[in-house]
């Protein structure tokens, strides 16, 4: 049994999941589904082909799955996939996606999306990923876990944030991030690697060496950027080192925010 406040607007059609709450003043579209226990404070719209998963709080305000905001968008079908156990917070907007784009903005588990944060269509969020306040990730961003954004920063269309990284509030993120980079500065530029992140989650002190090394590399090493990062993937055995390496190597549509 699920409580459903009277005042709600479920439309018929919609599934909703064992024990969830829908607080006073909601709205449901028709192609809705819930998970169990998801709780809808007051006043939210969840609307379009939208799933959300088990365990998921979205706080008052918040407006989930509506069209992108793309002028190209004409009625198509598309979707927004929201994992299991997220925080949603006040005035969160979430897009679904464009044929263009594969027609899915996917959002993965045990995210938090402080008040006012934006996700366009088509964006590809991981797992563990905190946007702070007020921040917007713009159409077809690849944002892989664990990641850190900052309050207030803008992130490119198409632009790949790798896993770990950390972005400087009040950033503008115009190309990809390596996986454990620091952004930080108006117009982003990669200072660093997120070392108190990497400590936090208790990565290896030699693997936190390698890493180190291979940002010194990147930064002064010969050739151009993805030279020298082929030439990490032959020297180095770090698992973390592979990780950047693969990620510098893989298909971008953006060029790279190279360290200063």
């Amino acid at each position: 049994m699920s409580n459903i406040h009277p005042s709600s607007v479920i439309a018929q059609g919609a599934v909703i999941g064992a024990d969830c709450t829908i607080g006073p003043f909601c709205v449901v579209g028709a192609n809705v589904v819930l998970g169990d226990r998801v709780v809808l404070k007051s006043h939210v719209v969840v609307d379009g082909d939208t799933h959300i998963g088990d365990d998921t709080l979205v706080f008052s305000f918040a407006v989930i799955g509506e069209i992108p905001q793309d002028l190209k968008f004409d009625g198509e079908q598309t979707r927004l996939r929201i994992g299991a156990r997220n925080r949603i917070r006040e005035h969160v907007t979430m897009n679904t996606g464009t044929v263009q784009g594969g027609g899915e903005t996917r959002v993965g588990d045990d995210g938090l999306f402080m008040a006012g944060c934006h996700i366009a269509h088509d964006a590809a969020i991981g797992d563990r990923v905190i946007v702070v306040n007020s921040s917007a990730i713009a159409g077809h961003c690849v944002i892989e876990d664990d990641v850190i954004i900052g309050g207030l920063c803008g992130v490119h269309q198409w632009v790949r944030i790798g896993k770990g990284a950390i972005i400087g509030a009040v950033t503008m993120v115009t190309n990809d991030v390596v996986p454990h980079g620091l952004v930080q500065g108006p117009r982003g530029v990669l200072d660093g690697l997120n070392l108190v992140g990497l400590k936090r989650k208790g990565v290896a002190r030699a693997d936190i060496t390698a890493l180190r090394a291979a940002f010194q590399m990147l930064r002064d090493g010969e050739g151009n950027f993805q030279d020298r990062a082929r030439r990490l993937g032959e020297e180095s055995d770090s698992d973390y080192v592979q990780q950047m390496v693969a990620f510098i190597l893989g298909d971008t549509d953006r060029n790279f925010l190279t360290p200063g």
